[in-house]
């Protein structure tokens, strides 16, 4: 398939609101994703770490795309052991929750019984199928939070993902530089990853911070993913700010330049390839994706759907 081009959220308010991207303001939700589909080839699926997906909402997305389109969709919070909103919790879950757990604002995975972890993770299998089905569903990101550090334990629940969602492509980013940080963390993280069929997620981002990682360029897996957050350090870390505020920075020419001949090598080293724009503030994504598309030389139209 190559290397396919795209941003990680085509629903963001301010594109949809403060940006001309879309053709009218007023689009509905099936009218956008054809319509970005009809121009870029991949997209990352955001609102899934917030709230896991419905069956339904799988099967509109792939009736949405054209064929060949292919989305990344990001892990449940719950599965990345962030906090996650106990609402957002699938019925039979959140009936399992212990009495000492269930009226706290936030819910992390520990909290659940083996039982009900189980039922989780096979709601959210079910609920990516018809997706899987139409062969569009590329990967499975996990996220993790800065606190994931490169403890035993946290290398245990790596090597057990594969298991919870089989005959699926995970993909694996790292916020903590402790994977990554010397040499000898850099192969036994990524040996690690290799082992387990797992993809390592390149990132390019602010540098300097625990929650940062360099923008190693490795192939662990036959799909490849760059995740593009933008340089902007004042941001980063800050609280109570929207993700779109978060990744505020436009990419200049020269700095997607830089990035050509690595995204190339992993496109060799693989057989799928996505380089995805995360700094979907206003139109600054697309217009990104569409720039390196051009340095790259490829073709962003999907087709129509």
């Amino acid at each position: 398939m190559g290397i396919a081009v795209g941003t990680s959220s085509w629903t963001d308010p301010t594109l949809t609101k403060e940006s001309d991207f879309y053709p009218r303001r007023s689009m509905s939700a099936e009218e956008r994703l054809r319509h970005y589909a009809s121009i870029f080839p991949a997209v990352e699926v955001d609102g899934t770490y917030y709230a896991p997906p419905t069956a339904r909402t799988a099967q509109l997305w792939a009736e949405r795309t054209p064929a060949g389109f292919r989305m990344n969709v990001k892990a449940y919070a719950l599965f990345t052991q962030h906090p996650t909103r106990p609402s957002t919790l699938w019925e039979d879950v959140h009936d399992d929750l212990p009495d000492e757990h269930r009226d706290k604002r936030s819910t992390y995975l520990a909290h659940l019984p083996d039982p009900a972890v189980d039922r989780a993770w096979e709601h959210f299998r079910a609920a990516l199928e018809p997706l899987q089905a139409a062969g569009k569903l590329a990967a499975v990101v996990f996220q993790f939070p800065p606190w994931f550090t490169a403890r035993r334990d946290n290398r245990a629940y790596l090597a057990e993902l594969a298991h919870r969602l089989p005959g699926h492509q995970l993909a694996v980013e790292f916020r903590h530089r402790s994977w990554l940080d010397g040499d000898d963390d850099r192969r036994r993280t990524l040996r690690l990853l290799e082992e387990h069929g797992l993809a390592f997620v390149c990132v390019d981002g602010p540098q300097g911070f625990d929650s940062s990682v360099p923008p190693l360029v490795a192939a662990t897996a036959d799909l490849a993913i760059v995740r593009f957050h933008g340089h902007n350090r004042e941001t980063w870390e800050a609280k109570g700010i929207s993700a779109a505020e978060r990744f505020r920075y436009l990419y200049s020419e020269d700095e997607l330049a830089a990035w050509v001949e690595p995204i190339r090598g992993l496109a060799g080293a693989t057989s799928e390839t996505h380089a995805l724009m995360n700094n979907c503030y206003r139109d600054y994504g697309v217009r990104n994706a569409r720039q390196l598309g051009q340095l790259l030389g490829e073709g962003l139209q999907a087709g129509a759907a």
